[in-house]
């Protein structure tokens, strides 16, 4: 039975552990999340490749006695040094990753997360703030497609009738669907305009439509309202919370 084992890895976290040691978790593309000990002082030169963001080939060492797992090497292509020098970014970045790792790495599709993680990182390594501010967004609804997750923007779960272009739709945390106005008061009781909905208008709908297709590099030219972006910022929160029964608090960062 093999011990050793090869993963394209992105560092996710990284915890102290003792005196020397730390606990590192990845993103893989082969097993979702995996966690392994790194050890070695302050001089060593894994602890220094062993970083949060940092991508590249990792190798484990299984000990299946203790089932007990350690770091033996990691050969870094990505070091992402930009996240750090911006506060937008890391604090982007880290909420990307406490996702991940709240979600166990995105169920069974790893290699689809692992590339969705990369890619927003990449950007973020070079974003300004205002940017940080959309990739945030992005990740966390492109995250929720990923766990499968994602409520239908074009219709009314409910009556499934077309929503035109500038129709607003209203999202029941407690459904977990996106209604139409006539569906969301007589479903839930309540007005459409009851805090207990949240509302995704027109341009929210649109700009959430488009960037399925789009790499976050392109958010860079894609223009949005404040409004539209909060809509598409809440709805995004409020899907993932329902699935993870809790609020992250680095989402309130994004």
């Amino acid at each position: 039975m093999p011990r050793s084992f090869t993963y394209s890895a992105i560092t996710l976290r990284i915890r102290q552990s003792g005196q020397s040691n730390r606990e590192a978790w990845f993103l893989t593309a082969e097993e979702g999340v995996v966690q392994a000990t790194l050890f070695g002082g302050p001089k060593s030169r894994l602890r220094a490749q062993v970083s949060p963001f940092h991508e590249g080939t990792l190798w484990i060492y299984h000990d299946t006695v203790r089932d007990s797992r350690k770091v033996t090497d990691f050969d870094v292509h990505s070091y992402r040094p930009g996240i750090r020098e911006l506060y937008e970014r890391a604090m982007t970045a880290d909420a990307a990753a406490q996702t991940i790792l709240s979600s166990h790495g995105g169920g069974g599709s790893w290699p689809v997360a692992a590339k969705l993680a990369a890619s927003v990182l990449d950007c973020l390594d070079w974003a300004d703030a205002a940017l940080c501010s959309r990739l945030g967004v992005y990740f966390l609804w492109r995250w929720a497609g990923v766990l499968g997750l994602k409520p239908e923007i074009s219709s009314c779960s409910s009556c499934f009738c077309q929503m035109k272009r500038d129709e607003p739709l209203w999202y029941c945390a407690v459904d977990g669907a996106l209604l139409c106005g006539p569906c969301a008061q007589r479903e839930t009781r309540l007005p459409a305009h009851s805090p207990s909905l949240l509302r995704l208008g027109g341009g929210a709908r649109l700009w959430l439509d488009s960037i399925e297709s789009l790499p976050p590099a392109a958010l860079a030219r894609i223009t949005l309202d404040g409004p539209s972006l909060e809509q598409a910022r809440a709805l995004s929160k409020a899907v993932l919370a329902g699935a993870l029964g809790k609020r992250l608090p680095t989402w309130e960062e994004i």
